[in-house]
């Protein structure tokens, strides 16, 4: 079975319309018919009710639908077993949320060296719901994310926390939460729980002009307008002990919870259990 009809058959039970289905995987109407008209041919069952506002997913479609996720994956994770890399006897494919991997990727890959000596070690940084799909493609095997995006494939669990601190250029007038005001703040938009702890803790700063939902680009701004703002505490520390920043006093610490994502079928498999465990001791320091 090809992974593209798969994919199609998948992408058709979210959208549950052969044209959108047709626009997300780039391919003609036409195509889409026909892979879904040969998936079930193959089957002998009808795995979808057409109709002109859309389709419907039949009964046997429903049944269908868990097994075609786990043939994706398997065969994603055959192609990556089959093609190696260097002589390793794994391959650890692993999503970071942006702002993980921004401040310091060697430290994961050196702290996964530690951990994996026999791996070959693949990195990505990403967001959170492309990462989830991602790993319920099996295109990662795990992911730490901000946002859990819940489906019946991926198992999440906490890991720990990051903490975000307010932060000011140094010599701006900005060392006190009274001396921020909108018009000299710019937003981190992280995560939405980070947004809602914001809003929560700091009402007059939920809507300044400015906002952004990277650090790197929140720091950018921070020093291209001498403008206030919240960074990672690893991040905003540097910056203070370079003497280019400082705390702003006042300004409560924001923690932004940290998830594992994990494919459900990997979730109590020993390797994996080791790696998650060992990031809820290191999340902080992964060194």
């Amino acid at each position: 079975m090809q992974p593209e009809v798969l994919d199609t058959f998948l992408d058709l039970c979210e959208t549950r319309s052969f044209n959108r289905s047709a626009d997300r995987l780039r391919v003609t109407q036409s195509t889409v018919s026909s892979r879904i008209a040969g998936l079930e041919k193959t089957l002998g069952v009808q795995l979808f009710h057409r109709s002109r506002g859309g389709c419907d997913i039949t009964t046997e479609g429903l049944r269908f639908e868990p097994h075609a996720r786990a043939l994706r994956a398997a065969l994603t994770e055959a192609r990556a077993a089959a093609r190696g890399a260097s002589g390793r006897a794994i391959t650890l494919r692993l999503g970071l949320q942006a702002d993980l991997a921004a401040n310091d990727p060697v430290r994961w890959v050196t702290w996964l060296r530690g951990l994996l000596p026999e791996a070959a070690i693949y990195i990505e940084a990403a967001f959170s719901a492309s990462m989830c799909r991602d790993v319920q493609r099996g295109d990662l095997d795990l992911s730490l994310i901000f946002t859990p995006d819940p489906t019946p494939d991926i198992h999440f669990e906490t890991v720990g926390e990051r903490r975000y601190q307010m932060i000011a250029p140094v010599g701006e007038g900005l060392g006190t939460l009274e001396s921020v005001t909108p018009e000299r703040y710019v937003l981190a938009s992280l995560a939405p729980a980070f947004t809602r702890t914001h809003g929560a803790l700091l009402p007059h700063l939920s809507t300044p002009p400015l906002s952004a939902g990277q650090s790197d680009t929140v720091r950018g701004m921070m020093f291209g307008f001498k403008l206030a703002g919240y960074l990672d505490s690893v991040q905003a520390q540097d910056l203070i002990a370079r003497g280019l920043a400082e705390p702003v006093q006042g300004a409560p610490v924001i923690p932004q919870p940290v998830y594992a994502a994990i494919h459900y079928r990997n979730r109590h498999r020993a390797m994996w259990r080791k790696i998650i465990a060992a990031l809820r001791d290191s999340l902080g320091d992964p060194t």
